[in-house]
C-alpha cells in the first residue's frame, strides 16, 4: 500500500500565504513525478504544479510567479508554497505521485485525500 497524507491548508486572506505538504509512504520502491491539482465543485481536476525527481518543474499560467513547487526525495514529500493567495485559488488541492511499488515494474498514480485552501476576500 503506498498513501499520501497531505497537510497545511486552511484559511488565509487574500494575498496571504500557505504552504501545502504531502508525504507519501508505504511500499514505495521509487517515485518519479509528484505534484499537486485542484478541483472546484462540479468542474474537473486541473494541474497546479508538478516536479520530476531531478527537480525539473511545470506550473499553470495561472499560479506562475506566485506558487513554487519544491520536493525533498529523502522524505518522498512535496510541497506547495502559495504566495499572493487570491480568492479564486479557494478550492480543493490534492497531491499526487508517480510511484513505483517494491517488486514491481508498474507505475502508478497515487492520490492523496485533498486539503481545502480557503482565501477570504
Amino acid at each position: 500500500q503506498v498513501q499520501l497524507v497531505e497537510s497545511g491548508g486552511g484559511l488565509v486572506q487574500a494575498g496571504g500565504s500557505l504552504r501545502l505538504s504531502c508525504a507519501a509512504s508505504g511500499s514505495i520502491f521509487s517515485i518519479n513525478a509528484m505534484g499537486w491539482y485542484r478541483q472546484a465543485p462540479g468542474k474537473q481536476r486541473e494541474l497546479v504544479a508538478t516536479i520530476t525527481s531531478d527537480g525539473s518543474t511545470n506550473y499553470a499560467n495561472s499560479v506562475k510567479g506566485r506558487f513554487t513547487i519544491s520536493r525533498d526525495n529523502a522524505k518522498n514529500t512535496v510541497y506547495l508554497q502559495m504566495n499572493s493567495l487570491k480568492p479564486e485559488d479557494t478550492v480543493v488541492y490534492y497531491c499526487a505521485a508517480d510511484v513505483q511499488k517494491i517488486g514491481t515494474r508498474i507505475w502508478y498514480r497515487h492520490w492523496g485525500q485533498g486539503t481545502q485552501v480557503t482565501v477570504s476576500s
